[in-house]
């Protein structure tokens, strides 16, 4: 009995261990991970996949400088998911919106102050984007 009320007083305290606490996601690491390869380790679209391509990745470290000083968020978002690229034919980048849909979903203002529920790690990326701006 004893055994039995102590291993069950183990089991409860190694529950309080444990922790439902999202894991934390990092826009540089996804980057690293699914960008870097073509845009290049700086964003400058000089990656070493870039060299075989016809068209030259983009500059992502001038996205706020073609857009007026602004950077331009949900813009960018839909780009990276692949949303305002599935017309077109020429576009080399791959569709990233179904590495997106894993994971949890936070709200994001989109404008008029519209809330919009969108992947986190999506949010992540776009905002790391927003850090190399030059």
């Amino acid at each position: 009995m004893k055994r039995a009320v102590a291993a069950a007083m183990g089991l409860a305290a190694l529950a309080g261990c444990v922790t439902n606490e999202p894991e934390e996601v990092s826009g540089r690491a996804i980057y690293q991970d699914y960008c870097l390869a073509c845009h290049g380790d700086a964003g400058k679209g000089d990656g070493p996949g870039a060299a075989g391509l016809s068209k030259k990745p983009a500059d992502l470290t001038r996205i706020s400088a073609r857009n007026g000083g602004k950077f331009p968020l949900v813009r960018v978002m839909s780009v990276i998911d692949g949303y305002t690229r599935r017309d077109d034919v020429g576009s080399k980048m791959p569709e990233m919106g179904p590495f997106f849909q894993q994971g949890r979903t936070v709200m994001v203002q989109t404008g008029e102050g519209i809330e919009t529920p969108t992947p986190e790690r999506l949010l992540a990326l776009a905002e790391y984007l927003r850090t190399i701006q030059q």
